[in-house]
């Protein structure tokens, strides 16, 4: 079983002759590509025929079955051969596409082919970071889940130890905070009182002026008490002579 499958897929190999890559030409690689020893070569195509019976490919055709043809030529480096199945002079079904570099054999692998292994290395790669992942990962009851990872401790004793300089805010929670105010403000806007003089009014109370008798019996006190003498001043004590 496991021979069928290595011989139906032969996108892991590859063929070279070493006698023909000095010589290889659009008129001789199909005549290379046919040689025995090719394994991705077909002995029951219309082309074996042909050749045993010395006819020229213009001969393919007229006939009905598996064939190969030269469908590009890039001389000296590249050829691309395709197998396919003819099933009249003007319709054909491409079954294989081979390319030749540098006289190197290869089979071009198919769309469905394409995305299988694409997708099949994608998941082989996330499978292997979920992997990784999970051997940091630790865990105890009393602290929880938590990550540990081997170099953590010699990086941060590598770091040197600076102090960032603290922003009170960056640009965009200035420009932010901004917007948000005058959101509110357009949401909210503020109500304004026009203050009258009417509500402020005091009502002043006017004293009753005293009659001008009054007012000069007031100035004329001062005057009084002014003109009285003023007490005589005691005179110095005298000195007393002490004895001796």
């Amino acid at each position: 079983m496991l021979h069928l499958w290595f011989t139906d897929n032969l996108l892991g190999i590859s063929w070279v002759d070493s006698g023909w890559v000095p010589i290889l030409n659009p008129g001789n690689v199909l005549d290379y590509f046919s040689e025995r020893s090719n394994p991705f070569y077909d002995r029951t195509c219309n082309n074996e025929v042909v050749k045993m019976q010395r006819l020229t490919l213009e001969h393919l055709n007229q006939m009905v079955g598996v064939e190969y043809i030269l469908l590009h030529a890039q001389e000296p480096i590249l050829y691309i051969i395709r197998k396919q199945q003819r099933q009249s002079a003007t319709q054909v079904i491409p079954l294989a596409d081979y390319y030749i570099i540098a006289g190197v054999v290869y089979q071009a692998p198919d769309l469905g082919t394409v995305i299988s292994s694409r997708a099949l290395s994608a998941v082989h790669g996330i499978q292997s970071a979920f992997d990784e992942a999970m051997s940091y990962c630790r865990y105890h009851p009393s602290k929880g889940y938590w990550w540990h990872f081997k170099d953590q401790e010699e990086r941060e004793k590598a770091k040197p130890k600076t102090k960032k300089k603290e922003e009170p805010s960056s640009l965009f929670q200035r420009h932010r905070v901004d917007t948000l105010l005058l959101d509110l403000r357009s949401k909210f806007p503020p109500t304004f009182y026009q203050i009258t003089c009417s509500s402020f009014a005091v009502e002043v109370k006017k004293e009753p002026e005293p009659p001008t008798e009054a007012v000069k019996q007031e100035e004329r006190e001062p005057a009084t008490k002014s003109s009285a003498p003023a007490p005589p001043s005691k005179p110095p004590p005298e000195k007393r002579a002490r004895l001796q």
